[in-house]
């Protein structure tokens, strides 16, 4: 029989991980450095592919008959389950949980900059992205296209926030992510480690991605929409590159830019 408590009131505090999933000041306070959120069952499935620790899982009734193996396992991992009608789950997150299942677990170790720059190949380096929905798409892209990890500035949104989460359909959870105060020195970092850094640019005089041998190890910079990548950054670069697009159009989507400039880089 599958593992799960019913929860009958919004106010159980056997719930309290999922409270106001929408309020991101409260969420900030709450999950601090502690744990996650993974809303969805694919979302929650890679959570149980990675080591992360369960910590709680709630769902509604109809979700917990589908997934029923999905909820043991996690409660065989130490996470407690909780199943509860429609109208209290909404009450508890905030909103209409369409995907009527969301869980909880311990966020992952910080690996040092040393550690990622000895033993990766393919980093990307990202700037100033705070939209969640572009820094989840580059983790799942990255993820997807043979990137070993990510490199974030100080100003990068959180990248294990719900929506992060939810937009790299858990692929965040499995790629080594670190965050640099001292971003001024990373790029001389990254060449004593033996990395070339290129920054993704849609500057017309940059080189075409296309026509470029890719070196032992690359370090691709890309930076927020709008403002792009820093100056600092891009003198810093051994090379400016840009993906060949139309005259007429000005730009690619950084979530999208950086997936075809992961693959071009992937070719080798």
């Amino acid at each position: 029989m599958t593992p799960a408590i019913e929860i009958t009131t919004p106010d159980d505090p056997r719930v309290d991980d999922f409270r106001q999933l929408t309020d991101q000041r409260y969420r900030r306070e709450l999950e601090g450095d502690e744990f996650l959120i993974a809303e969805g069952p694919l979302s929650i499935d890679r959570l149980l592919d990675s080591s992360l620790a369960p910590r709680a899982l709630l769902c509604s009734p109809k979700r917990l008959q589908r997934h029923g193996d999905m909820i043991e396992e996690f409660s065989g991992r130490g996470g407690q389950c909780f199943v509860a009608a429609p109208s209290v789950l909404e009450t508890v997150v905030g909103f209409d949980l369409h995907r009527g299942m969301v869980a909880s677990a311990r966020r992952p170790r910080t690996p040092t900059l040393d550690s990622v720059l000895a033993q990766a190949r393919t980093i990307a380096l990202v700037e100033g992205i705070n939209d969640p929905e572009n820094l989840g798409a580059i983790a799942r892209s990255a993820r997807a296209l043979f990137v070993d990890a990510l490199v974030l500035d100080p100003t990068c949104t959180d990248p294990f926030t719900r929506r992060n989460v939810r937009v790299s359909m858990g692929e965040v959870l499995h790629l080594p992510i670190t965050r640099v105060t001292d971003w001024t020195h990373l790029p001389a970092r990254c060449a004593e480690a033996g990395f070339e850094l290129w920054a993704l640019t849609p500057d017309a005089t940059a080189d075409d991605l296309w026509t470029l041998d890719q070196p032992p190890r690359i370090g691709l910079a890309v930076g927020a929409e709008g403002p792009g990548l820093s100056d600092a950054l891009r003198r810093a670069a051994t090379r400016q590159v840009k993906i060949p697009i139309a005259d007429d159009v000005d730009s690619l989507n950084v979530g999208h830019a950086a997936a075809i400039a992961f693959a071009a880089i992937a070719r080798r």
